[in-house]
């Protein structure tokens, strides 16, 4: 099974060009649906979220073998996961000539439509609550409450201070406190 390989071996087995599209395919099962979830929490459309966890293990396939182990495959994995999606959401900003306010809005109204989402009202409240907050905090928000992610793990995956991170949260937190209090 994917999951009971190390990451080391998987690596060692990518590099040998005999057990490479193995090593990705056992690589893909491993994380893929981690990586789905990082991105559908920044992306929120499902189809949108496919798409860029798509591109991400294109990423992974083209740069795997450059990989310098200098943190954990997962954060690396994450690390890129979070560079696609924010990518994705300034390319769409972009394309839309809108301002940020108005993709927050449009991404909530995707949620309200979405089958795919399984929660109740108090869920999908929190969820727009988390909409409101700016591309950083919404990204610390998520991997602190969502993957329980500690700090220093953070700060690898998105090369920001440990400081910064808390500061980020504290002010996520203090911001959605407001929209459930205001909603």
């Amino acid at each position: 099974m994917a999951d009971e390989i190390s990451d080391s071996d998987l690596l060692e087995m990518f590099r040998l060009e005999s057990s490479r599209n193995h090593a990705f395919h056992m690589l893909m099962n491993k994380y893929q649906k981690r990586v789905y979830w990082q991105v559908r929490r920044i992306i929120i459309d499902h189809d949108d979220a496919n798409d860029v966890v798509q591109n991400v293990f294109i990423k992974v396939w083209k740069n795997l073998a450059n990989f310098k182990e200098a943190s954990s495959l997962y954060t690396w994995l994450y690390r890129i996961a979070t560079n696609e999606s924010l990518t994705f959401l300034k390319q769409k900003r972009a394309n839309m000539y809108v301002p940020f306010d108005s993709v927050s809005r449009s991404l909530s109204r995707k949620l309200e439509d979405d089958s795919y989402f399984s929660g109740d009202a108090i869920q999908k409240k929190l969820q727009k609550a988390i909409l409101t907050l700016p591309d950083k905090q919404r990204i610390v928000f998520n991997m602190k409450y969502y993957d329980n992610i500690k700090y220093e793990q953070m700060s690898q995956m998105l090369d920001t201070s440990v400081g910064a991170l808390k500061a980020s949260y504290h002010h996520a937190v203090k911001k959605i406190e407001a929209f459930l209090k205001n909603n």
